[in-house]
């Protein structure tokens, strides 16, 4: 497939400074955005004025042409300030660095995104989950269909949990043939038949409007559909069933989350000063010892995400069969270091008018991503027991 027409697309200042105001920015406004469940607008303009939304861009197209490690690091800066602007950050990136790697849109649709991008945040998202089947990680085929029309295709199906909702610019939309074929459609945000189902109601992430989709006669050409093959035997299975080289954006938002907590805890710690001890309680031997608690968690955590990307950087294949079960214990330590934080400070780290509650809400929510806990853990099992 050849390359779309290219947009200029600057490359970000990555720099420590540059990240941190980023991610001071988009915090000022998230406290409001969980409270509304409203886009997070604010936070994606600032990723988006900052070069972060397309960092991923392919260098054949105008862009930076950034890594899985630069992508980390910015997600990490983003998740930072706030999580649900991070998880439309990291679904955009991945969409561009998927187009990066193996070409699939239309070279005039991908045009297009680009050209947006160019003016303003333009996000994308792949929408997979279905009501009844749930995520498919799990297996199982859509009842998302597309019928053959004269000049095309014809989606009709209803999605769940597809994050962006109205803001979104391009679906990535999960569908089968009436062949069964499976694969994604790339369908504009705007198109004719789409209905919104304001669905979304959760613990955490909630300005990221993971709300429901309806697509009803929704018209999209030829060559929108892309195949994602069966294996050899013939079984679909799904490709986010394991972790891949490219599935650490997720992981790398959640850190963030940890690292925002990290600092909600030390500032109240700093200034928290009971009667009865005459001093600020982070001068006690307890609270230092929780505070380094949740430092060894986040330590571990970065030296996960980016080791295993540096191995994976390096060559190094052998890794590829554990990618699932570091991202579990990603996600551990970032649960960890949270709980940590908010169990060491009672009441005030429950309060909703204390950060580190949304923190806590917002990094329980890095068990959803796939492949999920248990399926990585009987996958990296069976592995081990039965070499397969």
């Amino acid at each position: 497939m050849t390359s779309a027409p290219t947009a200029t697309l600057a490359a970000p200042d990555l720099s420590a400074a540059a990240l941190a105001e980023v991610t001071a920015e988009i915090a000022a406004h998230a406290a409001e955005h969980d409270r509304t469940g409203a886009l997070p607008w604010a936070g994606v303009e600032a990723a988006h004025r900052a070069g972060l939304l397309t960092a991923t861009v392919a260098t054949r197209y105008g862009g930076p042409g950034l890594g899985p490690r630069d992508a980390a690091r910015i997600l990490t800066a983003i998740g930072e300030g706030d999580a649900s602007v991070g998880l439309l950050a990291a679904n955009t990136l991945n969409a561009h660095a998927a187009q990066a790697a193996q070409p699939t849109w239309a070279p005039e649709v991908y045009r297009r995104l680009l050209l947006r991008s160019a003016e303003g945040p333009a996000l994308v998202n792949a929408i997979r989950a279905e009501p009844e089947l749930g995520a498919p990680a799990r297996g199982g085929l859509p009842k998302t269909t597309l019928t053959r029309t004269a000049d095309g295709w014809r989606l009709d199906g209803h999605k769940a949990y597809a994050t962006g909702g109205t803001g979104l610019a391009y679906h990535v939309v999960w569908a089968v043939t009436g062949d069964e074929r499976v694969g994604h459609v790339v369908v504009p945000g705007d198109a004719p038949g789409i209905t919104w189902v304001d669905t979304w109601d959760h613990v955490g992430l909630r300005a990221s409007n993971t709300h429901d989709v309806i697509y009803r006669d929704v018209a999209v050409p030829a060559d929108a559909f892309v195949e994602i093959p069966r294996g050899a035997d013939g079984v679909y299975r799904d490709p986010a069933a394991a972790a891949g080289p490219g599935s650490f954006g997720h992981p790398a938002l959640y850190i963030g989350v940890a690292r925002a907590a990290r600092s909600a805890f030390a500032a109240y710690a700093r200034t928290r000063v009971p009667t009865a001890l005459g001093r600020p309680i982070a001068e006690t031997e307890r609270i230092q010892a929780v505070a380094g608690e949740i430092d060894l968690q986040i330590a571990q955590a970065e030296t996960l995400l980016h080791g295993a990307l540096l191995r994976l950087e390096s060559g190094d294949e052998t890794l590829l069969p554990q990618l699932s079960l570091i991202k579990v214990a990603i996600g551990r330590a970032v649960i960890a270091a949270t709980q940590a934080a908010v169990a060491a400070l009672g009441n005030p780290g429950l309060s909703r008018h204390h950060p580190l509650e949304r923190h806590l809400r917002d990094a329980l929510c890095i068990r959803v991503h796939p492949p999920q806990e248990d399926a990585a853990l009987i996958s990296g099992g069976r592995r081990v027991l039965f070499g397969n």
